[in-house]
């Protein structure tokens, strides 16, 4: 009980005390964020730690929240663990950082607070807390398009929970019509979702989609991602991507464990046409960018999608999703962090004129090959292992022409990506740097040995969570 509450708590302490630290407030948030990834580490793994519903009930702690408690605090760690790098490259950087920091650890404070939530109306406020703080982290550079960037990312994160909300309303209005009272808690739902399905649950779900969809970076409301991923430092893009992601996911994921039994046509096939829209479009975007953090936006919005077929699909493919998920956030988190060096080293984000990455920078350069890797879905990646589940489960649902049309969107996007990154890997060398060891990224190090696990072999704890989770969506291994 304690432990989840510190997830909440320790990181607002940890914000309020970084006003008043200045440049040793970087330090403050590397230790509240090893404390918090150990926290969440406790909850996962250790047989003692609480399970079930906390403070009231509004506060729950299930394989769900406790998987992604500790990915999100462990990507925060990576993202503040490259932020204390750059201060110590870059000294000029110094200036606001006790403002960078107390907003990235209340960032972090709603992020645990939404995945903890076992309250609809409370998970989507700390949802929209996330958002509040990211903003301005968005807007950090202060240039007129990152701005621009930063009210386009909270217009449409405000207009996606807006959605949300008012699906939220007709599932309510959708209890009152069938006799029962309306309620917001999860484990009440569940008890209350046998009702028989009416038009307000079937426009409540689908508003609920549409509303997480738009934070998910989803088709139809997607365009504002790539310029927020491209404008925001590296370590916001990863915390937007590693982090505020997987909370909206959850939450998308909470309510499906309530209805999709319910209304399991109508949850397939708006999933599975929102995955595949999300997927066309990031496939054409990725064949006509130039800019190497734009293409790993859309890459996003491609994982996104494949994501969205994978929730679509449900049953067997569950397990697949579940691993990819896990992947794809460590996946962003390596490519972002290592392109924030990249684009500090070359001064420039122009795909065409980054060239002999491997020799100027081999540490970036390495991580940056893994990461590539890793995002096409090669094994030995947990992303291989997932995207190949999903697939399996596409032909064996009888969705053939879902099945081609992924295949070949997957081809054209692994064809544009290693066309545009590859050269600027293995090219001729341009600008030289003092060497450093790939010991300087340990975090990353632990990254791409996660991906590798899940690719090759799952320590019995952490597949037994995974199969957990992908039980709570219906699915076996």
């Amino acid at each position: 009980m304690i432990a989840a509450l510190l997830l909440v708590a320790l990181p607002l302490l940890g914000a309020l005390a970084a006003l008043a630290l200045g440049h040793r407030s970087v330090l403050a948030a590397v230790l509240v964020a090893a404390t918090s990834t150990a926290l969440g580490a406790w909850l996962a793994f250790s047989q003692g730690a609480p399970s079930g519903h906390l403070w009231g009930g509004y506060f729950t702690v299930d394989p769900t929240s406790r998987l992604f408690l500790l990915v999100i605090n462990l990507i925060f760690l990576g993202v503040v663990g490259h932020v204390r790098g750059r201060m110590q490259q870059a000294p000029e950087l110094l200036d606001g950082i006790e403002r960078f920091i107390a907003l990235a650890l209340t960032f972090l404070a709603a992020a645990n607070l939404s995945v903890l939530s076992n309250h609809l109306l409370l998970g989507w406020l700390a949802l929209e807390a996330t958002s509040l703080a990211a903003a301005p982290l968005v807007a950090r550079r202060a240039t007129a398009s990152a701005v621009r960037a930063a009210w386009g990312y909270f217009l449409f994160s405000s207009v996606g929970l807006g959605i949300t909300s008012l699906g939220f309303a007709c599932l309510a209005r959708s209890l009152e019509h069938s006799g029962a009272e309306p309620v917001f808690f999860f484990d009440q739902l569940r008890t209350l979702a046998s009702t028989p399905p009416d038009a307000w649950r079937e426009a409540g779900l689908a508003l609920v989609i549409v509303g997480y969809g738009t934070k998910l970076g989803l088709a139809p409301m997607y365009s504002w991602l790539p310029d927020a991923y491209e404008e925001a430092p590296p370590s916001v893009t990863a915390m937007l991507a590693g982090v505020q992601f997987n909370c909206a996911l959850v939450g998308l994921l909470r309510v499906l464990q309530v209805y999709r039994d319910g209304e399991p046509r109508m949850v397939s096939l708006a999933l599975l046409g929102i995955g595949l829209a999300s997927m066309a479009v990031s496939t054409f975007s990725v064949i006509a960018t130039h800019n190497y953090k734009r293409l790993l936006a859309y890459a996003s919005i491609n994982h996104g999608g494949v994501i969205a077929i994978g929730l679509g699909l449900g049953g067997p493919a569950a397990y697949g999703l579940v691993l990819y998920v896990v992947s794809n956030a460590f996946i962003k988190a390596i490519l972002f962090l290592s392109a924030g060096k990249i684009d500090d080293h070359y001064g420039t984000r122009d795909m065409r004129e980054v060239s002999g990455l491997i020799k100027d920078l081999p540490a970036s350069g390495l991580f940056l090959t893994v990461g590539t890797f890793a995002l096409l879905g090669f094994p030995p990646f947990g992303s291989f292992l997932g995207e190949l589940l999903i697939l399996s489960e596409l032909m064996r649902a009888g969705y053939v022409i879902v099945f081609v049309a992924f295949c070949g969107l997957l081809t054209v996007t692994f064809v544009a990506t290693g066309r545009s990154i590859f050269p600027m890997i293995w090219g001729e060398s341009r600008k030289p740097a003092p060497r450093l060891g790939l010991l300087t990224s340990p975090i990353k190090l632990v990254f791409v040995a996660a991906l590798v696990t899940m690719g090759v072999y799952l320590p019995r704890p952490v597949s037994s969570l995974f199969v957990d989770v992908a039980a709570s969506l219906g699915g076996v291994r």
